[in-house]
């Protein structure tokens, strides 16, 4: 075990630099409620209100109500850290009322979130939070099969286009046999609250018209979402360790890309591009990730991705163990 591992019983070299940021501001987190949830609900009430003058009007709309989505998504996302409010339990309500709108149960996404966090770059604790990765040598043993469902998996056309809705609308929906009462429970519940509102949405304004107004932000976020958390982690030197070599810290600062986007997409994305800062002390609130990346030297020297290399990631398949990096599948025939 290392000094950076959390399972250490050493203190973590980083706990006392960036405490200080890891306290929620109570105002702070309202100018964040009000600058996603409130406008994604004031303009998806607009595109229902304009549904009848022009369907390419609400299309329109539903581009800056995809990145507002999109943003909730991330106050969700802070909640279930516990980082966005000061209480445990103010965060568990806010999360769970927020998880209606991102079509997420609050329990069963903050465990297995939690998971990804403790395992992120484990090459023995692949499977439950992240995006599934085979090693070049692991492809090359499968079957014709096994590999054409990969390359199918994989795919962009079904990684951030069929496979967003499945990720997000329908896998939510399923309740594991194994997972604990408590987890099967708030499924459930999240199961019944959103059949009962969208239900009731689509008896109030008929459900073609909420179909077409839901589906196209809906389908945005949901892409972009993903896409987000492919390239936090998938990049070409990112960091993979089997079990006894891995580091907690390592994993941060070394497997975490700081993806660098242009201004208006930080904003959507609620700063979760600095996701090395946000693995190594998931109690930062998003809007004090780029103060700690400003201020710590640590930080300053870590995979750094632009929007195009960020693009161009979605090439890297699978990870090569002899050369320590991600490659293509051109790459692997290659060795």
């Amino acid at each position: 075990m290392t000094e950076a591992d959390p399972r250490s019983p050493e203190r973590p070299f980083w706990r006392e630099a960036l405490a200080p940021y890891a306290r929620p501001h109570l105002g702070r987190s309202p100018l964040d409620i009000a600058t996603s949830i409130v406008p994604y609900v004031a303009l998806t009430a607009l595109m229902y209100l304009v549904f009848d003058v022009s369907y390419l009007l609400v299309l329109a709309l539903s581009i800056p109500a995809a990145g507002f989505l999109l943003r909730t998504y991330m106050v969700f996302h802070d909640c279930a850290h516990g980082s966005f409010l000061p209480s445990k339990r103010a965060n568990a309500w806010l999360g769970t009322a927020l998880g209606l709108v991102v079509f997420e149960s609050f329990a069963s996404w903050r465990h297995s979130h939690a998971v990804h966090h403790a395992t992120a770059g484990d090459l023995d604790r692949r499977g439950v939070g992240d995006v599934h990765t085979l090693t070049v040598a692991e492809y090359q043993s499968r079957g014709w099969r096994g590999r054409l469902g990969y390359r199918l998996f994989r795919n962009p056309l079904v990684m951030f286009g069929v496979g967003p809705i499945y990720a997000l609308i329908l896998q939510p929906r399923l309740v594991s046999r194994k997972a604990r009462p408590r987890i099967r429970r708030s499924v459930i519940a999240t199961n019944i609250a959103l059949l009962t509102l969208v239900g009731g949405l689509c008896l109030l304004v008929g459900w073609r018209e909420c179909l077409l107004v839901q589906m196209p932000m809906t389908a945005l976020a949901a892409s972009s979402g993903v896409w987000l958390f492919y390239v936090q982690h998938q990049f070409e030197d990112t960091y993979w360790q089997n079990a006894e070599d891995w580091s907690y810290a390592d994993a941060a600062l070394r497997g975490s890309s700081h993806l660098k986007l242009p201004k208006v997409l930080q904003f959507f994305t609620a700063n979760i591009g600095l996701h090395h800062v946000h693995h190594l002390s998931a109690r930062i609130p998003n809007y004090n990730l780029q103060r700690v990346h400003d201020a710590n030297p640590v930080f300053h020297d870590v995979p750094t991705l632009s929007l195009w290399d960020g693009l161009r990631a979605v090439r890297f398949k699978l990870w090569d163990e002899d050369r320590g990096r991600l490659v293509t599948f051109v790459d692997a025939r290659a060795r």
